[in-house]
């Protein structure tokens, strides 16, 4: 049967010239890569979201989704290295598990990388919206429909800018990612040095103050730690972005594993530190849901040029999330798009070696989830599709262990059974601890998926058999 045909490990890789990308990037573009597509909205926005849900016990929602994400990280770097093909989690799907899975965890991360870009794009706007109605922008044009505005402008503007640079070259964008995420680590860094001196332990009481498992609060808002590590866990992720860059690195055996790992690490002691800084120097009540909430805790302390600051870099600095991701997801089309799953046209290499076809394809689908959703939606929407693929994931590792453990594995990761199932049992209760109806939503959208498979891609899938 279709639904179980496994796609042979050798041919991921395509053979047609004019669909192959070029080897252009090393080590340090990678790890680029992923610190600039985990740092960004997560922190500087959904961090007072995240306060929302769980109050000060959010550093505890942190470490959780981090766990969980490095038990993640882990996986995907294993399978990375062993098959460094661009589709990530949906190739290892594919070779692991079958078609159906593989289309499956295709479809829900066609759902997270649209909608993380979207979340970002609109985190931005957060971020560039007061600084653009402060010289006569109407502030009709920098919000959704549901935030009372008309379209959300500055949103889709920053999205077609990434699209070209995308667009014109893989390397050109890496070296200007590096540049962006050494200002954002630095204005992170800054926030830090004026915030953490200010540290009160009594922001800290009652420390948890909605409890640790998901429950309905009394204004209809899903809280508690799990309900907010379910949200946050959006700030994490991105090193899989990392995976899609696979047949673009010059050395995977040696630069995947470094950039998917070492960008986790990095990231988690940057977010660490911002989140003690932010929850300690102020009580969350005052920046709880606010969309830029580091700049309003500066702002609070009287340090108005410091907020200023991080606003612009934010301004500056986030549109890396938005390159890593739709980076990513151009790729995981392009990928679907050689199985037949989508156009093969799609799957056309410019001159330039880059997607562009379908790269603009994705851009005009994200701009236009961006310019009318409210972000706290679209993240935990976007975290739904995260979750499956990462459960997909970590099964991989543990059939691919199971079935073919003499299989070359240039980075084998420890423990791999704890991994494994750290990944699946731990994304799993996550999946759970999302709003009911983001859980709704994600069935729907999975059963649509399921419709279009049978209807169109089963009859259309170009695997070798």
């Amino acid at each position: 049967m279709s639904w179980t045909r496994r796609k042979p490990m050798e041919a991921m890789t395509p053979r047609d010239a004019g669909h192959q990308l070029a080897r252009t990037l090393s080590w340090p573009h990678l790890l680029a890569l992923g610190v600039g597509a985990i740092v960004g909205t997560g922190i500087l926005t959904l961090i007072g979201v995240g306060a929302d849900r769980a109050g000060p016990a959010v550093l505890l929602s942190f470490a959780i989704a981090g766990a969980i994400c490095a038990c993640a990280a882990l996986a995907y770097a294993e399978l990375s290295t062993m098959m460094p093909a661009a589709g990530s989690a949906y190739s290892y799907s594919y070779v692991a598990l079958g078609e159906g899975i593989a289309w499956v965890v295709g479809w829900s991360l066609i759902l997270e990388y649209s909608l993380v870009v979207s979340t970002v794009a609109v985190g931005w706007s957060g971020y560039a919206a007061p600084l653009l109605t402060a010289i006569g922008f109407p502030q009709v044009l920098t919000q959704g429909p549901e935030l009372g505005g008309l379209i959300n402008l500055p949103a889709i503007f920053i999205i077609a800018v990434v699209a070209g640079l995308l667009m014109l070259g893989t390397r050109e964008s890496a070296r200007l990612n590096s540049v962006l995420v050494l200002i954002k680590i630095a204005t992170l860094s800054l926030f830090v040095a004026v915030a953490l001196p200010a540290f009160d332990a009594q922001n800290l009481h009652p420390f948890m103050p909605f409890g640790f498992a998901k429950h309905m609060g009394p204004d209809g808002v899903e809280r508690g730690v799990m309900a907010a590590a379910a949200i946050i866990f959006f700030a994490f992720y991105g090193f899989d972005a990392i995976s899609t860059a696979a047949e673009e690195a010059k050395n995977p055996d040696r630069d995947l594993a470094i950039g998917i790992v070492g960008s986790l690490v990095i990231c988690t002691l940057i977010y660490v530190l911002v989140a003690a800084a932010a929850i300690g120097a102020l009580p969350f009540t005052r920046f709880a849901d606010s969309p830029e909430p580091l700049a309003l805790i500066l702002r609070e302390m009287g340090q108005g040029g410091i907020a200023r600051i991080v606003a612009i870099a934010a301004v500056i600095a986030l549109p890396t999330v938005l390159l890593g991701f739709l980076y990513g997801q151009s790729r995981i089309f392009l990928v679907m798009a050689r199985d037949g799953f989508l156009p093969q046209s799609l799957a056309k290499i410019s001159k330039r070696g880059t997607p562009a076809r379908i790269t603009a394809v994705t851009a005009a689908l994200v701009a236009v989830i961006a310019g009318l959703l409210p972000i706290d939606e679209i993240a935990a929407l976007a975290n739904a599709g995260t979750l499956i693929a990462f459960t997909a994931v970590g099964w991989c590792l543990l059939v691919l262990r199971r079935r073919s453990p003499d299989l070359r594995r240039p980075f084998r990761t420890p423990a791999a059974w704890f991994v494994g199932l750290g990944a699946i049992g731990g994304c799993a209760y996550l999946f759970v601890s999302l709003p009911m109806k983001t859980i709704v939503a994600c069935l729907v959208w999975n059963a649509i998926g399921l419709g279009v498979y049978f209807l169109y891609g089963q009859r259309r899938a170009a695997v070798v058999r």
